[in-house]
């Protein structure tokens, strides 16, 4: 897969991405620089794993989810889909056919019409949907 793409694959490349598509929890660079360093006696420095991370991303394997308040989170799946931001800082995926009906409804005229007037094409379309966590009592 990185051959393809031309990318060098190396040990720590593959632990990396390895992790990060294994996960459904969205991890940070950090969560994922723990979990591969606990899982694996591969020499790895957190500074590693951020470049892995652009890496992936440059090459349209992973997506950096930005949200306004703590680090960076990475997803493996790049496909179109839809995510849900909660308020302590968690991301999920909201249930693929609930993804699926969100995404259908964009109307296709308003993609094109945003890609006019901003002189930019669309690649992949993401929405990031916020929530307020419930105190459980």
């Amino acid at each position: 897969m990185f051959r393809k793409r031309g990318l060098r694959c190396t040990k720590q490349r593959e632990l990396v991405y390895a992790s990060l598509a294994a996960s459904k929890a969205h991890p940070t660079a950090e969560e994922l620089f723990l979990s591969v360093k606990g899982d694996s006696d591969v020499r790895l420095s957190l500074a590693t794993v951020y470049n892995t991370l652009d890496m992936l991303v440059e090459a349209g394997l992973a997506r950096r989810l930005v949200i306004a308040e703590g680090p960076a989170r990475y997803d493996a799946d790049t496909a179109d889909h839809v995510h849900l931001t909660m308020s302590d800082g968690r991301i999920m995926d909201v249930p693929e056919d609930l993804s699926d009906r969100i995404l259908d409804r964009l109307p296709e005229d308003l993609v094109g019409e945003l890609e006019r007037r901003t002189g930019l094409r669309i690649e992949r379309i993401g929405i990031q949907l916020q929530a307020q966590t419930r105190d459980r009592h």
